[in-house]
């Protein structure tokens, strides 16, 4: 079975800073591909995504070179901002720059926001309008009550293919699923979105989570969307908070052993290598 790791992270603090990192001092530090190869290897990971950490202008162009190199890398999922009136430009300079053929997406951190309002504004919804024809999906990152505007935006642009991280972040720490689990249902019920298997270690308790906690939250997104539309990810390395590379893996594994040899294929590489047209 192929296996695609649909969502990880690297950065050189050297090159550039991750603000975020400041409160998790386990983060605060660099993470190379050299790092994350052999973790990969290890467990049978083939291809990953790499996506984005920040709004900055010069990460996507770095992650693509990078990925041009690598034989890992299949795709990137970078950013620049979808509600600027030079998007359609800037967009047009990825593709077309070093490693643009690796671009398989764009992500905005929505999760940062107050609310979601973002999502459903105008000049976001011109620059996602603009994104559908080119073939590249867009990550929703956002937090559980940000949901109900993915929603609006799915729907406002029904031809652009939407990937919802994390299962849109879940309160599984305080162990509660409502309204998490009908908000995720109403966004499974639109056809031209997807949700990753993944970050369900750092949205329960790190130091004390098991599979039990976190498998009725993954059975929600199973059922909701289908292995069809369900892609794992591991997120490396923000869950090294929680876990280790292969405890994720496995977790994984554990929490789609009910599925069928087909269903698990879907999942572990298929949906991914289809939603984001990985070579």
């Amino acid at each position: 079975m192929r296996i695609v790791d649909a969502h990880h992270h690297l950065w050189d603090l050297a090159v550039r800073d991750q603000p975020w990192t400041a409160e998790l001092p386990a983060l605060r530090r660099s993470f190379h591909l050299a790092d994350l190869e052999p973790l990969a290897a290890a467990a049978g990971v083939s291809a990953t995504v790499l996506v984005q950490t920040i709004h900055a202008v010069d990460e996507t162009p770095e992650m693509l070179e990078l990925a041009e190199t690598s034989d890992l890398i299949a795709g990137v999922v970078g950013w620049t901002d979808v509600a600027a009136p030079t998007f359609g430009e800037r967009l047009s300079e990825l593709l077309s720059g070093v490693g643009g053929r690796r671009l398989v997406g764009i992500r905005h951190q929505v999760q940062e926001l107050p609310d979601g309002a973002w999502l459903t504004e105008p000049d976001t919804l011109r620059g996602l309008r603009q994104l559908a024809p080119t073939g590249l999906a867009f990550d929703l990152i956002v937090r559980a009550d940000q949901l109900p505007a993915c929603v609006a935006a799915a729907r406002a642009v029904p031809d652009l293919r939407f990937v919802l991280d994390h299962l849109g972040k879940p309160p599984i720490a305080a162990g509660d699923r409502e309204p998490w689990a009908t908000d995720v249902r109403a966004l499974a019920e639109l056809p031209n979105v997807s949700c990753k298997l993944s970050g369900m270690v750092t949205e329960a308790d790190p130091e004390h989570w098991t599979v039990a906690d976190l498998r009725p939250y993954a059975d929600v997104v199973l059922e909701a969307f289908g292995p069809e539309r369900v892609m794992f990810g591991s997120d490396w390395p923000v869950s090294t908070l929680g876990a280790s590379y292969p405890q994720v893996v496995e977790t994984a594994t554990l929490l789609t052993a009910e599925l069928s040899e087909a269903e698990r294929e879907a999942v572990f590489g298929g949906t991914a290598t289809a939603i984001y047209g990985l070579a």
